[in-house]
């Protein structure tokens, strides 16, 4: 069993339980990869956590939807560019580059992002009313 420099300690698979494998197992046969994130691990030292977490995680990443692969990367880059989790920015870049984003998408969603948090606080701060238009 690891431990990071930060506060969660991390459950290596050789380390695991045989529910944790089960998990590990199926991240690994999902992404086609060897390699388990060390979210994962630390989310780990509770089986249920991690069954759950990568169950919804798979569901909504990899299940059927109208949103392709990249689409849904680059949305969950927002979203955690927007909660300032440099994990999850870091984690869904990779993936996203990996699934075709290119620097020039990356810039344009990063123009989006900026824009939407900018003018989210405009509204917010002028509590601006909802046009009727838009109800």
């Amino acid at each position: 069993m690891a431990y990071n420099t930060h506060m969660s300690k991390l459950i290596e698979y050789e380390d695991a339980s045989p529910e944790v494998r089960a998990v590990y197992d199926d991240i690994r046969a999902t992404r086609k990869s060897d390699f388990i994130n060390n979210f994962w691990k630390a989310i780990a030292v509770n089986p249920q956590n991690l069954r759950r977490a990568w169950q919804h995680t798979k569901e909504i990443m990899t299940g059927p939807g109208t949103l392709d692969p990249l689409v849904r990367e680059m949305i969950y880059i927002a979203v955690s560019v927007t909660n300032g989790c440099e994990y999850c920015i870091a984690s869904h870049t990779v993936a996203a580059r990996n699934k075709g984003m290119t620097p020039e998408m990356f810039g344009d969603m990063m123009a989006i992002i900026g824009l939407a948090n900018e003018n989210n606080r405009l509204v917010k701060g002028y509590q601006v009313e909802i046009d009727a238009a838009f109800k």
